[in-house]
């Protein structure tokens, strides 16, 4: 089974840091393949478009050489490019659906993005100070403590492959336009979410798991960045869905 792993908002692949390999370990018969969006990472000097649909379709372009179906997990901004694939596809192109931390239309703007944040977040990503910006955006996202060298992996990232100011802007007005159809795209999905999340509410996730009957599990300490607050939790509860 092939997965496709989805970061959020500015953020590339190699912010997963250890998570893909993780993964690797724990379901070693699935190939795990990190793709980044449009505007960062491999793909930081494209500009970014405005809206989930075309972000969506940028990605699936990505991806055309993996064989379907495959399976998508991914984090936040991520997890509405990932709801919306798998409502513009044929059934049973995605077989497994794990959505962290992700929001949508469904849910009031105060919840999909708490206003104490809102004010925050725009001066981070748009701070010039990139190593002390790098260390407030993890400690913003996390729960835990960020280790030092975790803050000088981000800066690196940054530094190598530098998200513009245009491309912050366009995936802002994608995240708050997203608004997915009403058809629920598969059976069961599994949403994933921190209670302590200082960005996105749980609620969104609580959203879509009364609309469509998903399974949702919470976590009660970890923030935002749930696979790198806690990676084995996020993996067990994969595990766990995965043989129900």
């Amino acid at each position: 089974m092939d997965w496709i792993l989805l970061r959020g908002l500015t953020r590339e692949q190699a912010h997963w840091g250890s998570f893909p390999e993780r993964l690797q370990l724990a379901f070693p018969e699935h190939r795990f393949h990190a793709v980044d969006l449009p505007g960062t990472g491999v793909h930081y000097r494209e500009p970014s478009p405005g809206s989930i649909a075309a972000i969506r379709e940028k990605v699936q372009q990505q991806v055309s050489h993996i064989p379907k179906p495959y399976s998508i997990l991914a984090l936040s901004m991520g997890g509405m490019v990932a709801l919306d694939w798998a409502q513009h596809v044929s059934e049973g192109e995605i077989q497994n659906l794990v959505l962290i931390n992700s929001s949508s239309g469904f849910s009031p703007p105060w919840h999909r993005m708490r206003p104490v944040s809102w004010a925050k977040i725009v001066r981070l990503l748009t701070r010039k100070e990139l190593f002390d910006r790098e260390a407030d955006i993890l400690r913003l996202t996390c729960n835990t403590e960020p280790e030092l060298q975790t803050i000088k992996h981000w800066y690196r990232i940054q530094r190598q492959r530098p998200v513009s100011r245009h491309n912050t802007w366009q995936q802002l007005r994608a995240a708050a336009s997203f608004r997915p159809l009403n058809r629920r795209p598969v059976p069961d999905a599994l949403l994933l979410a921190s209670k302590r999340d200082r960005i996105v509410s749980w609620k969104c996730s609580e959203a879509l798991e009364h609309r469509w009957q998903w399974t949702l599990k919470l976590h009660p300490e970890a923030g935002h960045d749930l696979p790198l607050d806690d990676p084995e939790w996020v993996v067990a509860q994969i595990r766990q869905w995965l043989i129900a």
